[in-house]
């Protein structure tokens, strides 16, 4: 792969955010962004538990998907206290995915605000909360509906590997998925990494970016952007989702959930073996076809 670190700053101007990051889709990392909200502090595992903790939540593990795996399915159930107990004693490969905290205890609203002065369209009723304990892993991936992202880090730290989207055949997406064939799991730690390069030559051609998130530090995540994360510690993060302001994007994202979805969940449903053979077979010729072009 290769890697170069994502730009810096502490603050940066909505005219300069716009010129240099925004349109040009080009990741950044701002520091500041969430020091003055009231969640930067008061946002606790403790807190959390307080107002949430008899929630269920779903929970995910780190394997990933096959022929037969349903989209988005949980792996288990716990309360929100249950879980917090868990990785708090230690690593604990279980995450929660798109948990809308906000639905059950809506006072978190106003614990931060939204940067309208950075972009527009922000989805006002799904600010989503990641969870994940130490070691889990969220696989390679890209957002269905291509919503520009916020992603704020509130506790732990968070390794962060990411591509545009244009980069897809060189990371062996599979065909109507959002979803990477290749595992990257410990991508950045040679001895126990489980990238298979002879299997998958062309992710070497990949040009991406490599990152480390720390508390109160948000990325801005452009539309479409690939991004395969690990909890180097136990913590959690807030996601604000923006809508592209183009019609076309707005469109794609549209196709990607109703359209593109429907059909690969009957599929698996109808004649998975067939249609993961089909896809595994499509994906690699479009992956050659990008590596003789690299």
């Amino acid at each position: 792969m290769q890697l170069q670190p994502v730009d810096v700053v502490d603050n940066i101007s909505a005219a300069d955010f716009k010129q240099q990051y925004y349109y040009p889709q080009k990741p950044l990392v701002i520091k500041d962004l969430s020091k003055s909200w009231p969640a930067y502090e008061k946002w606790t595992w403790d807190y959390f538990k307080q107002l949430v903790g008899e929630q269920q939540v779903g929970l995910y593990n780190n394997i990933k998907s096959d022929a037969y795996t349903p989209i988005n399915t949980a792996d288990d159930y716990k309360t929100f206290g249950e879980y917090i107990d868990m990785i708090s004693q230690g690593p604990a490969a279980w995450r929660i995915f798109l948990f809308n905290i906000f639905d059950h205890a809506p006072e978190l609203t106003k614990d931060f605000t939204w940067p309208e002065h950075l972009m527009d369209g922000f989805v006002k009723k799904y600010p989503m909360l990641f969870t994940g304990g130490q070691t889990s892993i969220t696989h390679m991936h890209f957002d269905i509906d291509l919503s520009h992202i916020l992603h704020t880090q509130f506790a732990g730290r968070k390794r962060i590997l990411l591509f545009p989207f244009e980069e897809q055949h060189k990371l062996y997406r599979k065909p109507f998925e959002v979803l990477s064939l290749a595992d990257f799991t410990n991508y950045y730690d040679k001895e126990n990494s489980k990238l298979d390069y002879q299997q998958f030559p062309a992710v070497q051609h990949a040009k991406g970016y490599d990152i480390t998130l720390n508390h109160g530090e948000t990325l801005f995540m452009p539309a479409g952007y690939w991004h395969h994360m690990e909890y180097l510690d136990s913590g959690f993060a807030m996601s604000l989702r923006a809508l592209q302001p183009t019609l076309s994007g707005k469109l794609t994202g549209a196709w990607n959930l109703f359209g593109m979805r429907s059909i690969d969940t009957l599929m698996k449903k109808t004649m998975p073996q067939p249609w993961y053979n089909w896809k595994r077979k499509r994906l690699f010729d479009m992956a050659d076809k990008a590596l003789q072009e690299a």
